[in-house]
């Protein structure tokens, strides 16, 4: 039975570590899911010239559940036509710092507000700002996420050694 109570202790350290380590997983994936989307965009609106809710909706369904519903929440913007807001595009999304919620809630005002020409060009300014971002959540993610994991592996460790 006591044997039983450590691993189970351990295993709770181990997902705590985990859970953590979550974190910068999903901001790495979401910043790659959010230059694919702008590339894409991109490369829509100067040969397709299709509707940018029609783009949306037809983006990659793999990359679009790392968006964390956020192009959703701007496709029923599109459909509201009203204020787009921090709020409104942002619900249940806590993995982003403020200034990253701001950069994306630029870019989302952004579209469709000029000619082709320009929006291309504003496009690519966003996708190079989205790189710089993805490039430290990658550090970020080597750096904290695998730290957090092994801190949780130690907690265990240490719990099972205290335990014995």
């Amino acid at each position: 039975m006591k044997y039983l109570l450590i691993l189970f202790v351990f295993v709770i350290c181990v997902g705590v570590g985990y859970f953590f380590s979550t974190k910068y997983m999903k901001r790495k994936k979401f910043f790659a899911s959010l230059i694919s989307l702008a590339d894409k965009l991109s490369l829509e609106i100067n040969f397709s010239r299709e509707r940018l809710k029609v783009l949306l909706e037809n983006f990659d369904a793999n990359s679009k559940k790392h968006l964390l519903g956020i192009d959703e929440n701007f496709v029923r913007y599109l459909d509201r036509n009203c204020e787009l807001t921090n709020d409104e595009i942002f619900k249940n999304v806590n993995c982003l710092k403020p200034d990253e919620r701001d950069l994306i809630l630029l870019f989302f005002k952004t579209l469709g507000r000029s000619d082709v020409e320009n929006q291309t060009k504003e496009i690519q300014t966003f996708v190079s700002r989205f790189g710089e971002i993805k490039k430290k959540c990658d550090e970020e993610q080597k750096k904290y996420g695998s730290l957090s994991i092994k801190l949780g592996v130690v907690a265990g460790l240490f719990f099972a050694i205290v335990m014995i």
